[in-house]
């Protein structure tokens, strides 16, 4: 157990981290390197600046920018004043994004000038955001919105002993962030969870993978995500190791900071490691430094495992499973598993969680080998669905038990094995996608009768969408009208790789799609 497990609020754990390793390097990028105690003093002048512009404990701020230092300050300075973090995808429209920005009432808006989309301030110029107050572009200059450098000054108008004892207000119970995921409806919920959990799952994290403070920890994963957030940034807070942001993934650039900065820390998806196996010029960088790797999200082949180890010097190789809706995670291998373990399975449960693979129908438990849903139950549940409390009873029982979704195999030992979802979502690179939000934009396009969209496999992305598509009568309605209205609506990632015309869809007797019966299909023209 590391020196902040009773510090449970993050302006505690903020705190110890300055006490235990004041001057240490606690972020490095490009030409920023500050150490702790500076990392917490810009910290505290950003959450003078959140408190400045009418922010509430409780009250809501989003950040919508790319994995900057910024991104980090922004998000400790509202939490230090109690407000509640809600971090957007960075490949979202405009209308995605301002749709989540509403519907968690955010008064404040931290973003940055360019994304996947376009430039910010123009692609939510069109939309309606009644709650939002300000604006405040992390990087750069714009009219319509209020620059870092003048955000941070706003601040001076509220004392240092105002913003203490806001902080100190801050109990372990309070909301810390809502990360946003989608529903199989399509529409995204707010999951909400508190400082006291995150903080104790991800002491958990860190103690289980042996993260330490000599640790150079270069996140790749998104800020947006629990993983490069709270398996990253907050991790390194919690053990003094040291924060490398990556802007955007280049292979020949994270080869080369791995040597640069002796990297020790690198988890991903698997595709991140089979990249780096099979880089050319390998051998031309030194990456002798690299110590722990964590990945998960998809099928890790046995080979990928031993490849690691043994071709790129990992020390400590582990699998994971979580969701957002248990902070992030639920089970996890352990340092010491064998290949075959830590490959075939996703661990068994962090320490003081309790899961099972149980009957969906009565939620008791099945044999051990036999499958089951996936139940959790613990200090790593959300407190709830933000404003929907139906969406949240259907999701955690009244023994606090909570359904997943997602179909697994336990085994004799406890470890568990993903095999299904139950829910119909697909993960490509890393992302989780619901058909259903695609198929209410497939089905607007003009001469479309019907859709069902399913998750096929594809490396190295591990699953991408495909579309099938039943026109309405006299329609010609092509592959390129459906793909161009994905692209106008859609984040990149949710956009279907495959368009198929049928003549009918599979349905039951009530009418629903068998999804099941295009699933085959697909395997069945594969396996010849």
């Amino acid at each position: 157990m590391t020196h902040a497990a009773q510090a449970m609020t993050l302006p505690a754990v903020i705190e110890a981290a300055v006490a235990r390793y004041a001057d240490n390097i606690a972020i490095q990028d490009g030409n920023t390197q500050w150490s702790f105690r500076q990392l917490a003093e810009q910290a505290n002048f950003a959450a003078r600046a959140v408190m400045a512009a009418g922010v509430d404990k409780g009250d809501r701020v989003a950040i919508w920018a790319p994995n900057v230092v910024e991104w980090i300050v922004a998000a400790i300075g509202l939490q230090q004043a109690g407000a509640i973090l809600v971090p957007l995808n960075t490949r979202l429209q405009g209308s995605e994004a301002a749709d989540i920005i509403d519907r968690s009432g955010a008064k404040l808006l931290f973003t940055y000038p360019q994304l996947e989309k376009g430039a910010v301030l123009d692609l939510l110029a069109q939309q309606s955001l009644p709650q939002l107050q300000q604006i405040v572009l992390l990087q750069g200059d714009d009219a319509r919105a209020t620059s870092w450098g003048q955000f941070l000054e706003s601040g001076e108008t509220v004392t240092a002993e105002r913003a203490s004892a806001r902080a100190a207000s801050i109990s372990a119970e309070d909301p810390m962030d809502m990360l946003f995921t989608s529903g199989t409806t399509g529409k995204p919920k707010g999951v909400l969870c508190n400082h006291g959990q995150n903080i104790r799952v991800f002491e958990q994290w860190a103690a289980t993978v042996g993260l330490r403070s000599d640790d150079n920890y270069l996140i790749i994963n998104p800020f947006f995500h629990s993983f490069g957030y709270k398996a990253g940034w907050l991790a390194c807070l919690l053990t003094g190791a040291k924060i490398l942001p990556v802007l955007a993934f280049d292979k020949d650039k994270v080869l080369a900071q791995i040597a640069a900065d002796q990297v020790t820390m690198l988890p991903g998806a698997p595709s991140l490691y089979e990249m780096i196996l099979a880089h050319p010029q390998r051998q031309d960088y030194d990456i002798s430094s690299l110590r722990l790797g964590v990945t998960g999200a998809a099928a890790v082949p046995v080979q990928l495992v031993k490849d690691m180890r043994e071709q790129l010097g990992f020390e400590v190789v582990v699998t994971a499973y979580g969701l957002t809706e248990s902070c992030g995670v639920v089970t996890i291998c352990r340092p010491d598993d064998d290949p075959e373990t830590i490959s075939k399975t996703s661990g068994r449960a962090i320490d003081g969680v309790e899961v099972k693979c149980a009957d969906p129908a009565t939620g008791v438990e099945v044999a051990r080998g036999a499958e089951g849903e996936i139940w959790v139950r613990g200090y790593n549940v959300m407190q709830g669905y933000f404003d929907m409390p139906e969406a949240t009873r259907e999701a955690i029982d009244s023994d606090g038990w909570m359904r997943t979704g997602d179909i697994g195999v336990m085994d004799a030992r406890g470890y568990l094995t993903i095999t299904d979802r139950l829910k119909d979502m697909y993960i490509m690179n890393g992302e989780n996608v619901y058909p259903a939000e695609i198929e209410k934009v497939i089905y607007g396009v003009e001469g479309v009768a019907q859709v069902a969209v399913i998750g096929v496999d594809k490396p190295p992305q591990g699953e991408v969408g495909m579309a099938f598509v039943v026109r309405q009568p006299g329609s010609d309605v092509d592959e390129e009208a459906i793909k161009q209205a994905c692209a106008a609506q859609l984040a990149r990632y949710k956009c279907p790789y495959f368009v198929e015309f049928i003549a009918a869809l599979p349905l039951n007797a009530s009418g629903k799609v068998v999804k099941p019966e295009l699933k085959k299909r697909v395997a069945a023209r594969a396996a010849t």
